[in-house]
């Protein structure tokens, strides 16, 4: 940048004000640290950011802000210098884009309004070229001179683009009223890129409603793992992909944190195990984060955050209840909106959690309180999560403040709530274990030792624990002693299912079951109303519903689809009052009805556990993860592809996504199946085939798995089929399941032989039948009909065509009709003319199943006159879910004007003028 450090040479030039110079360094980035991973990813969310009035960088301290609008000054100004074309000077980085020159002005504590006015001069004559007597004055303009700089602006031939780093250093927020003045009157030909912290006094409420303002903060700036592994390498201190997952989520991504981490691990002598034990406590952090984060918060203000940290998340209540104040609301939102060291959370009241590294300070500060002090934190913590219906957090601090009566009282009262059921629960230190003689009057105690061990993830702990209280047990009267029986046998139930011991397991829900109320239905039905939640026995609806949910999330586990045990485990958890059962049975239940294809009370129980109120700080995300998989399955025997996508996607807490391997193995499964089918739509069954093959081989280690594994290889062979391998289409068929029977059948006639598919065809009208999943029952309807018409029975054809109809109407199922082979669409439209009770859905059906008229595909791999931006791609793959513009700005965090700009470039772009014409035009361009 010459010419912008001419203007700022000390001397009589416009770099100096009446009695100070300029610093050319203010006007110029500084130069990269020598190992900067590039950021393609970011550099493109400047390049598009920057094309609209205002792009603001925001995060604390530490997180890159400066390096890399550094980074994208440098590559921009080399494309001004080169011209137009990529300019690529690291390897990895994105092509910068010909456009505006970038001005730049590093922003310094105590810039006043003169101050900070003599370096925008400065910048902004750097950028329109040398002009003593144009129109940017040197110091605070006069009314008449700014208007007469935002004609000036607005008339320019191109862009002026203004970088603006440590913005937050103003303090006066007069001081940026001659730029928001230019702003709002430079017909957009001045371009703000603004780095700051925090409370950045510009108008940003006005510009995001007006869709003009582009956000990047630290979800954006956070590193990814490939990151990562890049920034270890380039400092010779590259690690297994296992300990790069564990060092990002260690750091939250923080970039300053990852540079002192790789700067460390390379003197470890092992550093995968120095990378499991990294937290916020060790030196090298702690100092950086006292200076650069806690050093700006108010003291008060951060004894709160210290104090809070006994709790993973925290909200205004529960603070409150904490430390006496009573404006912890404010300060919570204020330290989440501004400070950038809280993270709020979804739901209502708001809920905060710190970053990682900075609670693992805060932690080890809190640990040198007084015991007294310590203590007494544990028991409001207790008596908060007690009274708001959070019993496994209550039970945990109960334990660490000492409150073994509380600690009883809350086990005997909520054991069905005090299972484990996420994967993903934290792993925290154990309680101190209660005295001896604690355990002798009360063993209940040493029971809710077992259980908060168990659903910490403790198992040995657990056990240890059990055992203890099974030696106090004996000297217990009676009624107490069976009500002690039946909690350590429900406790010993849960350590089994945890450890994968089913036979441990069945053994002790059937002894648990025995300890039913006298007088229990034995169908299942309570003959009284439950009294769960009191100091009594455990009543017939909590061990029914506990039992079913333990068996049934064991079963699962293994492979198998127990949608009854989870339908029943459901109805008792309701009766019993146990929301956090009835959440887990509902998601599953929803699921494994999909599957059976029950579409109607898959979508209840789904939208039933989706619409269950807030889960009181249960980690509900593998829940609502099945839930929403079990809408995808609905949607696609729907034949609703955009919904499937849609709900696809809010699905991978449960399936881990489509090239994760950290799903629940059922949960992937399923997921692949229905993107598999997604692939064979849009005429790409080859990748369709590749998901369902990594499907199978990870239920191979499932020993119950053989119906989900049939489901999978049938539709393997169908899309092996569509390729003309139908040799090994039959290979995936051998065998005596049905499903696997009925793919045959239609392979065979894919294949021209009738008779051999009429030969694979199993009896699908027999009683025993009723019992198969009913797409399947669908698929072997047709292929009846289909060769009864081969045959020349067309009275037979209508008469099991209509049975079909009977059997998918009231579901909705639709797939099977609209996706069929052109026979069975000839046989739609032939039963319509003969005369049909499902008029109405048979019309649909027809007019849907035939190819709507279109333009003639694109060949794969075809380009578009202008590409799609990657903010436009993202776009583009909401607009194949139901998500309405709103909705898309809301998971993109972006204004809806600005949504609606996209969507009109995409629409332009691909030549569409709807939202499913631009997907399916898309499609065809394998965009999608």
């Amino acid at each position: 940048m010459p010419e912008q450090q001419d203007h700022a040479r000390v001397g009589t030039a416009p770099g100096r004000t009446a009695d100070r110079p300029l610093l050319a360094s203010r006007l110029t980035p500084a130069a990269p640290p020598g190992s900067v991973v590039a950021r393609p990813r970011l550099l493109r969310l400047l390049d598009e950011g920057s094309t609209g009035p205002v792009t603001l960088v925001a995060a604390p301290a530490g997180w890159g802000k400066t390096t890399l609008l550094a980074s994208w000054v440098r590559l921009t100004g080399a494309a001004q210098e080169t011209g137009p074309g990529p300019v690529v000077p690291d390897a990895g980085a994105a092509p910068a884009v010909a456009g505006p020159e970038p001005a730049w002005v590093s922003v310094e504590t105590g810039d006043d309004g003169e101050r900070l006015w003599a370096y925008l001069a400065a910048a902004l004559r750097a950028a329109t070229g040398p002009d003593d007597d144009g129109p940017v004055p040197d110091r605070p303009p006069r009314p008449d001179q700014l208007e007469a700089l935002a004609a000036a602006l607005a008339t320019a031939d191109r862009p002026v683009l203004l970088v603006l780093d440590d913005l937050h250093r103003i303090t006066d927020p007069a001081a940026l009223a001659g730029l928001e003045f230019l702003l709002r009157h430079a017909e957009q030909r001045l371009r703000l890129v603004v780095g700051a912290r925090a409370g950045l006094p510009l108008a940003l409420h006005r510009l995001r409603l007006a869709g003009e303002l582009t956000e990047i903060g630290p979800d954006d700036l956070a590193f990814t793992d490939d990151e990562v592994a890049d920034l270890l390498t380039a400092h010779g201190a590259a690690l297994p992909a296992s300990a790069v997952h564990r060092l990002r989520e260690r750091t939250g991504g923080w970039p300053a944190a990852l540079r002192i981490a790789a700067l460390a691990v390379r003197g470890q002598a092992d550093p995968e195990r120095w990378v499991g034990q990294f937290g916020g406590d060790q030196p090298e952090i702690a100092g950086y984060l006292q200076e650069e984060v806690l050093a700006a918060i108010d003291p008060t203000d951060r004894d709160l955050l210290r104090r809070t940290t006994l709790a993973e998340t925290v909200c205004a209540d529960l603070a409150e209840a904490l430390t006496g104040r009573t404006d912890a609301a404010r300060v919570l939102a204020d330290l989440a909106g501004s400070g950038g060291v809280l993270r709020r959370e979804d739901g209502r009241p708001p809920w905060y959690r710190l970053e990682p590294l900075l609670a693992d300070l805060l932690r080890a500060e809190l640990a040198g309180l007084p015991a007294d002090e310590l203590r007494e934190l544990h028991v409001r913590a207790a008596d908060w999560y007690a009274h708001a219906g959070r019993p496994a957090d209550g039970l945990r601090h109960a334990l660490a403040a000492g409150r073994w009566d509380l600690a009883g009282d809350l086990f005997v009262a909520y054991w069905p709530e005090l299972t484990r059921y996420d994967r993903d629960t934290p792993a925290v230190a154990p309680p101190p274990s209660p005295p001896p003689e604690v355990v002798r009057a009360d063993p209940e105690v040493a029971l809710a030792c077992a259980a908060e061990r168990a659903y910490a993830g403790d198992l040995p702990a657990a056990t240890g624990h059990l055992r203890t209280a099974a030696a106090y047990a004996g000297g217990l009267p009676v009624p107490r002693r069976d009500r002690f029986l039946r909690l350590a046998t429900a406790l010993e139930l849960t350590v089994a299912r945890l450890e994968a011991d089913p036979v441990r397991a069945r053994a002790a829900a059937a002894r648990l079951l025995r300890t039913r109320p006298a007088g229990a239905d034995p169908s299942g039905t309570p003959d009284a109303a439950p009294t769960s939640g009191g100091g009594g026995a455990p009543d017939d609806a909590d061990l029914r519903a506990f039992t079913g949910t333990a068996l049934g999330l064991m079963e699962l586990a293994a492979g198998a689809l127990p949608h009854v045990r989870f339908v029943r485990a459901r109805s008792a958890a309701r009766d019993a009052g146990r929301a956090r059962t009835e959440l887990v049975d509902a998601s599953r239940c929803a699921l494994l009805l999909a599957v059976r294809g029950d579409l109607r009370a898959a979508e209840r129980a789904a939208r039933d556990a989706l619409g269950m109120p807030p889960c009181r700080g249960w980690s509900c995300r593998l829940d609502c993860g099945y839930a929403y998989l079990a809408l995808a399955v609905v949607a696609l025997h729907r034949d609703q592809p955009d919904e499937v996508a849609a709900n696809l996607a809010l699905a991978t807490p449960a399936t881990g996504g489509p090239e994760s391997e950290d799903g629940e193995p059922v949960a992937a499964a399923v997921a692949a199946l229905c993107r598999a089918r997604l692939h064979g739509d849009a005429g790409d069954p080859a990748a369709g085939q590749r998901l369902l093959v990594r499907a199978r081989e990870a239920l191979t280690e499932l020993p119950d798995a053989a119906e989900l594994a049939a489901l999978l290889r049938a539709a393997e062979a169908e899309l092996r089929a569509e390729r003309g391998d139908l040799d090994g289409a039959r290979e995936l068929l051998a065998g005596d399941d049905p499903t696997l029977a009925v793919g045959l059948a239609r392979v065979e006639l894919r294949a021209g032989d009738a008779g051999a598919a009429g030969r694979a065809l199993p009896d699908w009208q027999a009683p025993h039948a009723q019992a198969w999943p009913l797409p399947v029952r669908l698929d072997a309807g047709l292929l009846d009909a289909v060769l009864a018409e081969r045959g020349g029975d067309l009275r037979r054809a209508g008469r099991i065509l209509e049975q079909v109809l009977d059997l998918a109407g009231p579901q909705g199922c639709r797939r099977v009709f609209t996706r069929a082979e052109t026979p069975v669409r000839d046989l739609l439209a032939a039963h319509l003319d003969a005369g049909t009770a499902h008029f109405s859905l048979v019309s649909d059906l027809v007019r849907d199943a035939e190819p709507a008229p279109t333009r003639p595909p694109a060949e794969p791999g075809g380009t578009l006159d202008e590409p799609l931006t990657e903010r436009e791609l993202t776009i583009l793959r909401y607009l194949q879910s139901i998500l309405s513009n709103v909705e898309i700005a809301s998971e993109l965090s972006l204004s809806v004007n600005t949504v609606k700009t996209h969507v009109r470039n995409i629409y332009r772009k691909l030549d569409a003028t709807r939202r499913r014409e631009a997907v399916r035009r898309a499609r065809e361009l394998r965009l999608l």
